[in-house]
């Protein structure tokens, strides 16, 4: 590539992979393709991908969106814009929900647990009785009434974060936030917006219009996209438990439990669920779930009803009509407008009209069994990228790429383009021992194992004091080797399931201001995507075992979708997701180019993946070989 074609407003000294990105960028943009990007942390993947999209988009009048898969990941956005603004002048804004935007949550307590849909009936309600003069908000009427101009004028100079855009708002006038943002839109070139401001349809519909752009005009990053196809295929999924049905019982009662039909009554219908979800549950669950015959519930619904399917679609339209009318009477009340038998009868009505060969009906069970219908694939939500101008996807762990591309149902023509690291071999050891593994089988019959492993890694840690994360294929297995941190003394911290993000980020912010810290977390896990260790704030990774996915009936279902669609299910539903996961756990440890780190995979199934990890060799002794590395 040469120096005067890169972009005039890239705002650093271009590495050659960094030029590598662009000119294959420039590519995309010319043909209307998709580019699928895999390169390293540390490559300068966001900016690369933002100053050939934006030069491109002024000159041809499109418009940039920039998806991340959570939330704090728009601030590096943020941060590039205003580089490349210091080149010429550009305007770009960050979009989240309503969840983190809208100041009347802290007002009203009561709100902070609805969903899009019900906070978005409740604003929608609120704003027209602020616009008729009613008691509405005051954070809305108070845009009504005051000129942003102040507002409108700091961000397009600044390029605020949401939080700052945030604070902005608050202070020119109190107004609303989350509607200040949606009038600026407009005038942005770029938005960086969670997944599912484009993914979901009825979201991606109202941010087209609030951006004024046709999705053909739209030219689409997608950050981190080896989440893409989970997300995709969540998003599409629905369950249904026990504890949901309860609660649709009970909510029967209270609206004084009418008829269904002739013999039966609303909470009747659901204590009946109840015991068909238990019922299969016990019939069909092996282990943790279990494959739900297609027309297995509705039989059992006709049976214990003595009707035809023809009744049972009355039965669950009546429902639906009685959550409707509970959903409207919160709504008139200021209520959020939710109702379990709402949400229960349009489960079970989705559930006798899935498509058999894209979803799974699985059972599961526990102490709250649930029915779920799982999307097999993620193309449903993904396939409206066919319909930009163009779209980006990148990560440093995506490969195979032809299975991350065949997932969401990109063309065979895309370009995928992988880059070798940008950091130094020399920087980096990942071995693995040879005479250890946490598969099940092994650990069943082999009693020594665990005790072997956990001694070697007492020794490691006893014996090098640098910042450590434990790396587990799950939470349980992290439990059981829990202990080691009453037999070492060093500073101890854990990643925990369940815990919020600002538990997480003050447990990673005190692991990071230690010395010689340990710390354990999950392969797979918040703590093994998305965070940065530099320097010496992470040196040493142990990997305790392969993330291979557990043989779910879930799992089996997915493999043979992919075997029937691709013929390779193992290589696209086993291989490709343990290879992501151990490259993001391993990949935490060179963040920037003078960074160096060992990392040691206690699994001798690492053999089965030497094509995909080549730089991992195996080793006769750990111990003595992080001393030679680090010496």
């Amino acid at each position: 590539m040469k120096s005067e074609s890169w972009p005039a407003i890239f705002p650093y000294e271009p590495r050659s992979n960094q030029k590598v990105i662009m000119e294959h960028i420039n590519d995309a943009l010319d043909r209307k393709g998709h580019l699928i990007v895999e390169s390293g942390t540390g490559s300068g993947k966001t900016i690369c991908s933002l100053a050939p999209t934006i030069e491109y988009s002024l000159k041809h009048k499109k418009k940039v969106l920039y998806l991340t898969r959570t939330n704090s990941q728009q601030k590096q956005v943020i941060t590039e814009l205003r580089k490349i603004q210091s080149k010429k002048q550009i305007f770009g804004i960050g979009m989240q929900g309503r969840q983190n935007m809208c100041p009347l949550l802290e007002d009203r307590p009561d709100l902070k647990k609805g969903n899009a849909e019900e906070l978005s009936k409740i604003c929608g309600d609120l704003k027209k009785a602020s616009i008729d003069g009613g008691k509405g908000c005051k954070y809305y009427s108070n845009l009504l009434n005051h000129d942003i101009d102040d507002v409108r004028l700091l961000a397009k100079k600044d390029i605020p974060t949401v939080d700052e855009f945030v604070g902005l708002c608050k202070e020119y006038g109190n107004v609303c936030p989350y509607e200040a943002n949606k009038l600026l839109l407009k005038e942005a070139i770029v938005v960086t917006a969670p997944y599912i401001y484009f993914f979901s349809p009825i979201i991606r519909r109202a941010l087209l219009d609030w951006m004024n752009v046709h999705v053909s005009d739209l030219i689409v990053i997608v950050d981190e996209a080896h989440n893409l196809s989970d997300y995709a295929r969540e998003l599409y999924s629905r369950e249904l438990t026990v504890r949901a049905l309860e609660l649709a019982a009970i909510e029967g009662k209270d609206i004084g439990n009418p008829q269904l039909t002739d013999s039966l009554k609303l909470s009747g219908a659901c204590t009946m669920m109840q015991s068909i979800v238990q019922s299969t549950a016990n019939e069909y669950v092996v282990d943790d779930d279990g494959l739900v015959p297609p027309t297995e519930i509705e039989e059992q619904l006709m049976s214990r009803l003595k009707s035809t399917s023809r009744d049972v679609q009355i039965m669950i339209m009546n429902m639906v009509t009685h959550g409707d009318i509970i959903r409207e009477s919160k709504r008139k009340k200021g209520k959020l407008p939710r109702s379990h038998i709402y949400k229960t009868a349009t489960f079970l009505q989705e559930w006798t009209m899935l498509e058999e060969a894209e979803f799974a009906k699985l059972i599961a069970g526990g102490e709250n069994p649930r029915l779920e219908a799982y999307c097999l694939n993620p193309a449903r939500a993904t396939g409206i990228l066919n319909e930009c101008h163009c779209s980006i996807h990148m990560s440093g762990t995506i490969s195979p790429v032809d299975e991350y591309r065949d997932s969401i149902g990109l063309p065979k023509d895309t370009d995928c383009l992988r880059l070798p690291s940008p950091f130094s071999k020399e920087n980096r050891l990942i071995m693995f021992t040879d005479d250890m593994t946490t598969k099940y089988d092994t650990l069943a019959r082999d009693e020594d194992m665990i005790p072997r492993m956990k001694e070697l890694i007492s020794g490691i840690l006893k014996k090098y004091p640098r910042n450590t994360i434990l790396f587990f294929p799950s939470f349980s297995l992290l439990a059981k080797f829990s202990d080691i941190a009453s037999d070492i003394n060093r500073d101890i911290y854990f990643e925990e399931q369940g815990m919020s993000q600002e538990e997480l980020m003050r447990t990673v912010k005190n692991f990071k201001l230690k010395k010689g810290a340990v710390m354990f977390a999950v392969m797979g896990g918040r703590i093994s995507e998305g965070i940065d260790f530099p320097d010496r704030e992470l040196e040493i990774a142990i990997l305790v075992g392969i993330p291979f996915p557990k043989p779910t009936a879930k799992h089996k279902s997915l493999l043979n979708y992919y075997d029937k669609r691709f013929g390779k299910g193992w290589e696209y539903t086993v291989k490709a997701p343990t290879v992501r996961k151990l490259m993001q756990s391993i990949g935490r440890l060179l963040r920037r180019e003078t960074d160096r780190g060992v990392a040691i995979v206690l699994d001798s199934r690492m053999t089965q993946l030497k094509n995909e990890i080549p730089e991992a060799q195996v080793t006769d002794n750990p111990m003595e070989d992080i001393e030679i590395f680090f010496h």
